[in-house]
């Protein structure tokens, strides 16, 4: 097989002809991938063949089935740079909202001090791995590569919009909250390895975190569901296209779903298991370096993912209201990122107004007020549902 133009290599064919194809419909990142692997691995077997004329390297290289992996693999990072890239901007744009609350500028570092964010990652990664002395090393580092590696995991299996996912799964809001659910228990595991008492105190205000406010989440996601009537993310999604958007009928269950998202992701004012002026650095005292600024990074992944849980459930997804169909398949993406960083604005100016709660308060609050208000919240949609509203 003899040819001369790179164009017989490079030919964009339709992914979904391919008969590896993964999915069931559409994937815009798996297309983007796929045709980067397009253009590399034709300019290699063009290479390739232009070398030794007529080799079956050159063919295999873009073959159905080697296409098929290495656009998979390509699909994997693209998710996770998208992932990354929005927690970065959430990043920048807390700095530069709290500055502002404080009567500052903020971050002024290139690019209206987002390359902030950068900076801070490369000081990090060139620090000393330090490990002390008397941890549990193997449970030590187990846990931190398991709360990074859940927290990165969950951030990329929201979907951004009917075309960009990664397995359009029918019960994934419970699975993303399963997932969601494991950090404080890492947590409170890590805290009781690194033998420090400050370590252990914040590891146990993680799971007094976990218990007080995850029942009431679970609460509020069975309710969007049972309005819904699926636990499928598109399903839920499109039930507010249909009707309203559920922040009308469960306008209870916003308010408290907000709050108990702020208290799972640590955030002032319940970030009671970090605690600086309490406990040092909280569960976080022994890490240093890269695995603090791993740690750090995947906390602001789960807020983006307690921000992007609201708009799922409360605030219509990736959908404007009042528009068809057709203006909607646009930017669905755009939308939904848009909708995420509002409520992270609200999760910001929380963090500015509100000071931390106490242990106790905390406790109080999640059982006796969120308690009773996922409850009410449920009792609204019942009645609802059996009054043919929905």
């Amino acid at each position: 097989m003899g040819y001369s133009s790179i164009l017989n290599w490079i030919t964009f064919k339709d992914m979904m002809d391919n008969a590896f194809y993964p999915f069931a419909s559409y994937n815009l990142p798996y297309d983007i991938s796929y045709k980067l692997w397009e253009i590399i691995g034709g300019l290699i077997a063009w290479l390739v063949n232009l070398l030794w004329p007529g080799n079956g390297l050159s063919t295999w290289l873009i073959s159905d089935e080697v296409s098929n992996l290495f656009a998979l693999l390509i699909f994997m990072l693209v998710i996770f740079i998208v992932a990354f890239v929005v927690t970065l901007i959430s990043l920048w744009m807390e700095r530069k909202v709290l500055g502002r609350l404080m009567d500052r500028r903020g971050t002024m570092i290139g690019l209206k001090g987002f390359l902030q964010c950068i900076a801070d990652g490369l000081k990090t990664f060139m620090k000393e791995n330090v490990i002390p002395r008397k941890v549990d090393k193997t449970t030590y580092m187990w846990t931190a590569a398991l709360i990074i590696g859940t927290s990165v995991l969950i951030a990329c299996m929201i979907p951004l919009s009917p075309r960009w996912f990664v397995v359009n799964y029918g019960t994934g809001l419970l699975i993303i909250m399963a997932l969601f659910a494991l950090a404080p228990f890492f947590i409170l595991v890590s805290g009781w390895a690194q033998n420090n008492k400050y370590s252990l105190i914040g590891g146990m205000r993680a799971a007094e975190l976990m218990v007080s406010y995850e029942v009431p989440m679970l609460i509020m996601i069975a309710t969007t569901c049972l309005l819904a009537g699926s636990f499928n993310i598109g399903d839920i999604v499109n039930a507010q296209f249909d009707t309203v958007w559920f922040i009308i009928p469960q306008i209870i269950g916003f308010i408290t779903f907000i709050f108990c998202a702020t208290a799972e992701a640590e955030r002032v004012p319940f970030d009671i298991a970090e605690a600086e002026a309490e406990l040092v650095e909280g569960w976080q005292t022994e890490y240093a370096g890269m695995k603090w600024g791993l740690i750090m990074l995947a906390d602001y992944m789960r807020g983006y993912v307690s921000c992007a849980m609201v708009v799922i459930m409360y605030l219509g997804g990736w959908l404007i209201p009042f528009a068809s169909a057709d203006i909607n398949g646009l930017i669905p993406e755009v939308v939904f990122l848009l909708k995420v960083w509002l409520i992270f604005f609200v999760m910001i100016l929380l963090r500015g107004a509100l000071a931390r709660v106490r242990t106790d308060q905390i406790v109080n609050i999640g059982w006796k007020i969120f308690m009773p208000l996922s409850v009410l919240n449920l009792a609204v949609v019942l009645v609802l549902k059996l009054g043919g509203v929905f």
